[in-house]
């Protein structure tokens, strides 16, 4: 008999204490993505009209609806896989719905910690932590965290990486 193969994503690591993303983040980017599906909506609008004549923006209407109901249902599942876990000598993001995703940022290849929030997000307050690494182009996020705990995250981050640079 041969054993039974463990799916990868089975073998992450278990022991952490995943810290999952604001609820808030969920109401963010579903009304982003509400506000892409409608200006598509809009965009095609005209094309419609133009050639279906005043039904052409039930059509748009009536897609719009739909695109956005199916939208903010996978918005919504994709949030809930958003989570961080910091360790002893990196940090683990893990997120995806369809295409799972595991970044580990080891703490000596941090080369800058950036906050960023735009307009939707500060007014829900809540910030964007971007982790820039050594490796060309590689930028971590970790989306929808509280302002004040995003600036621990940040300060934490940067005295760890301080801390591996000065042990190198």
């Amino acid at each position: 008999m041969s054993p039974k193969a463990i799916p990868v994503w089975d073998l992450w690591p278990g022991e952490l204490t995943w810290q999952p993303m604001s609820p808030r983040l969920r109401t963010v980017w579903v009304l982003r993505s509400l506000i892409n599906v409608f200006l598509l909506a809009v965009a095609a609008a005209v094309p419609l009209t133009i050639w279906l004549g005043w039904e052409g923006p039930l059509w748009a209407l009536g897609g719009y609806a739909v695109l956005a109901g199916l939208r903010a249902w996978t918005v919504s599942r994709t949030v809930a896989t958003w989570g961080f876990a910091e360790r002893e000598e990196d940090l683990l993001v893990r997120h995806g719905l369809l295409t799972r995703r595991l970044s580990i940022v080891p703490y000596g290849r941090i080369q800058l910690i950036d906050l960023s929030a735009g307009p939707i997000e500060r007014m829900f307050g809540l910030t964007t932590l971007q982790v820039r690494t050594a490796a060309l182009g590689s930028t971590t996020e970790v989306p929808g965290l509280d302002p004040a705990a995003a600036s621990a995250l940040r300060d934490r981050l940067a005295v760890r990486a301080a801390e591996v640079r000065e042990g190198l």
